[in-house]
Parts: structure tokens; sequence; C-alpha cells
């Protein structure tokens, strides 16, 4: 028999992957079952429920990093990350399991209002086509661990709060991405408050939250010295950002 450890090493990153995910899910499987046996209907994941999020993201919020422009190697202008809103619209699919505070959320998000002044698949140049610039409708993929810190029923129905271990898929952003899109680790501590608590539960305008997402990229980021296209990095990309947003229940619409 081929020990486990040696096993691990002959496969590739993404086989290690697989068989951590396939180890995490039979033990929530098997500890969702012993949490509510007999307490309810689903023993490893329950009914998943469908939302939709438009948000405002505040990005580089902290320790924005310095910049050098480059031309022909030589820099030509000296600038900073930009502390600006971006408009995102998330489709979420969440999916609660049978062990208290823990539950499994899939995100995709669209920002449809970006822009770039070069095209990422066919490299044209905005200029080439009279443009200033060319709209970055770009998506994102995120399946996140959701650990809940505070339950509604512990402040009297009006706060949530949970801490979300995120799976991050998303366009490049450094020089040695191996891929256009890349896996990064995302952390984020998100807080909602359920304005209408108090109307009954059969009213759509309940469930309806506006929530506060503080998040920290951990990996995926250029980092001080970095050359990403015409930019030199002279600090580390900044890994905050902030989003407000609206939480809105499509399915079921009253959860």
């Amino acid at each position: 028999m081929i020990p486990f450890n040696a096993f691990m090493r002959s496969l590739s990153w993404r086989g290690r992957r697989a068989v951590c995910c396939g180890g995490v899910l039979m033990w929530l499987g098997s500890a969702g079952s012993v949490v509510v046996q007999g307490q309810s209907s689903c023993t490893w994941f329950c009914a998943p429920d469908v939302k939709v999020e438009p948000q405002i993201t505040l990005e580089n919020l902290f320790s924005a990093a310095r910049m050098e422009e480059l031309q022909n190697g030589t820099v030509v202008a000296q600038t900073s990350q930009k502390r600006e809103p971006v408009f995102e619209l998330a489709l979420v699919v969440g999916i609660p399991t049978a062990i208290p505070r823990v539950g499994f959320t899939f995100e995709t998000i669209f920002g449809p209002f970006g822009e770039v002044g070069t095209h990422p698949f066919t490299g044209a140049l905005a200029a080439e086509g009279g443009r200033s610039s060319l709209r970055d409708n770009s998506l994102e993929v995120e399946f996140e661990l959701n650990l809940s810190l505070l339950e509604p029923e512990q402040v009297g129905g009006w706060v949530e709060s949970h801490f979300d271990i995120v799976d991050k898929f998303s366009p490049g952003a450094h020089a040695a991405a191996g891929s256009v899109y890349t896996h990064k680790l995302n952390f984020e501590l998100d807080t909602a408050v359920l304005l209408f608590h108090r109307l009954p539960e059969d009213n759509w305008l309940h469930h309806l939250e506006v929530e506060a997402s503080l998040d920290y990229l951990a990996t995926g980021l250029p980092r001080a010295g970095d050359i990403v296209g015409s930019l030199r990095y002279l600090d580390d990309a900044s890994p905050w950002s902030l989003s407000l947003l609206a939480v809105v229940p499509l399915a079921p619409l009253m959860p």
C-alpha cells in the first residue's frame, strides 16, 4: 500500500486540491448527519437560496501602492492606485448546511462599467478603434466557506455577521500569472442590517438586507518591484476593499 504522504506528493497541485476538497465534503456530510439526526430533513446540504446583490465597491481602501509609468524602460511619470467606487452586480447562491453556523456560497460578479486601454483577448488598443477606452465588463466567480459570527436571534433580529474564506477566480493581476484568470485567496468580514425585520416573515421586505463587506485579498496581487504592462510597482498592491450592498432575495422570495 502506498503511504498517504507519498500519494499526495505524487499528485499535481490540482489533484491535491481535489483530494482535500473531497475530504472536507465527506467530513461535512458525516458531521451534518450527526448534528441534525432526528431534527431536520437535510443531512448534508440544505435547500439553497438565490439572491441578487447590487453593490458599490471601494477598491484600494488602505495602503494604495505607488507606481512608476515606464516608456522603453525609462520612468516618465509616477502615479498611485486610485481609491474609486466601482459598481458591481452579483448573482448569489447560498447553500446552508446541517452544521450550525456553517454554510457555502457561490457568487458570479459582473462589473459592467470598468474601462481598459487594451482588449484582454485580442490585444487591440482602444486608440486603434478611435476610442479613449474599452468597456471592461469582466466576470468573477467566488466560492465561499461562510462561518457565522453573529446570528439575528442573538441581537433581536437586527444584525447578522459572518467571516468568509473565499476562493476568488478572477482576471490575473500580475506578470507572473500563468493564465488569464487565476485563483486567489480572499478573506471577508460581512455584517448585514435587517432593516425590516419587524415586518411579518411572509412579507418580502422582511428578508431584505443592507450589508457592508470588508475584503482582504491575500494572494494574486502585484508586489513591490513587479512590472505589469507599463507600470512598475514601488509598493505591494493594496489588498483591501470595502463593499456596500443590498441583499435582495429572488428564490424563494420568502425564505
